[in-house]
């Protein structure tokens, strides 16, 4: 119970808990607050970061570098956040790149961004109370560790797609976002994927080279197990003709809205023909070959490799801007090999596992 018993008290200076009918529940309201106040601690001791640049949480060994671009199609719909010490643990880490699409699609992105990290926060919390009250839980289990986690993301992502239908302020019946993104616990990475961003892992193999390895799945509408439900929901999965290759989500009488991934938050105009928002939850055991994640929005992995990718990162000189360089490497990929195409936006976020002399603690770009 040790490793439960020293996250549970240090979260529990900072919720409150119900008395009465069960000491150990919690006060809904009462944990928002308190994630607000931690986000509000968080920016001011810059190891949040909702724009490009780096962050690295002072005696952290963990650094992360972040860089977003506008494509060709307008406004920006692409967003990151990066959070060290998330919820005020030590050794906590949060990632989350977010792609938006439709008329909406920017301001649902920032939303999801926004109301993700204080809902995974609360949800994680009442995890943990459970879990301190109960006598057979071995802490040490790495798979008990890992179910807290994704049953703190399923009641999270379920929550925050309920919430975004019943917003005042923005339409996403048309409109939606994906959402990828990581919590780093120790050595436990676990990974929550709504939609086609990607993460890769950049691994050291027996050569000595670095190497991808692919932690997540594209949800892109063809995929057997996605294209099943949608056709048993009666959506429909078709190619246009001027895009041969591309599979969409259809309505079933409609040539609307078209969407290329599967899954997503909002868009609730075929939410009953077989679209949702459930996450693949996953994680991975960090070893001392490991040396990087990279998670990126779809314009990146469109025209970059897995393999190219970890390449141009770790072959970046100076990693503070090995976010900013794997971009801009698929920017000049995306005009040589779509020319004519209307080039997407490009998010990625780099993080790093160990220490290095050229780290800083906050730079923006």
């Amino acid at each position: 119970m040790g490793h439960f018993s020293t996250m549970f008290n240090g979260l529990a200076r900072s919720f409150s808990f119900k008395k009465g009918r069960n000491s150990a529940s919690l006060v809904d309201e009462g944990g928002r607050e308190a994630a607000k106040a931690m986000i509000k601690d968080a920016k001011r001791k810059d190891s949040i970061l909702c724009t490009t640049g780096v962050v690295n949480a002072e005696g952290s060994n963990t650094f992360a570098s972040v860089f977003s671009k506008k494509g060709e199609k307008g406004v920006n719909q692409d967003c990151c956040i990066v959070w060290e010490e998330f919820g005020c643990q030590e050794d906590l880490i949060f990632c989350g790149v977010f792609d938006g699409h439709g008329p909406w699609g920017h301001f649902v992105a920032k939303a999801v961004r926004e109301s993700m990290p204080p809902s995974l926060l609360c949800h994680w919390q009442q995890g943990l109370a459970q879990a301190f009250l109960d006598p057979e839980l071995d802490s040490e289990k790495k798979h008990q560790r890992f179910d807290i986690w994704k049953h703190s993301y399923l009641r999270t992502c379920a929550a925050i797609d309920h919430e975004l239908e019943q917003h005042r302020k923005i339409d996403t019946f048309y409109s939606g976002t994906t959402a990828l993104s990581i919590v780093k616990q120790g050595e436990l990475v676990v990974l929550a994927n709504v939609g086609d961003s990607r993460a890769v892992l950049g691994t050291t193999s027996d050569d000595g080279s670095v190497v991808p390895v692919q932690l997540t799945v594209d949800f892109k509408p063809n995929l057997p197990q996605e294209a099943e439900r949608i056709i048993q929901c009666n959506g429909r999965v078709f190619c246009l003709n001027d895009e041969p290759g591309v599979h969409r989500v259809w309505l079933p009488n409609e040539e609307t809205p078209g969407l290329a991934m599967s899954r997503a938050f909002g868009d609730y105009c075929i939410k009953e023909f077989g679209l949702i928002s459930v996450p693949e939850v996953t994680y991975r055991s960090i070893t001392s070959r490991d040396q990087f994640i990279i998670l990126a929005t779809d314009g990146v992995w469109d025209v970059v490799t897995n393999q190219e990718a970890v390449e141009i990162v770790s072959s970046t000189p100076d990693r503070t801007k090995s976010s900013k360089r794997l971009v801009e490497c698929a920017v000049r990929a995306w005009k040589r090999k779509r020319r004519g195409i209307a080039m997407d936006d490009m998010s990625a976020i780099c993080l790093f596992f160990h220490s290095s002399e050229q780290e800083h603690h906050l730079v923006t770009y």
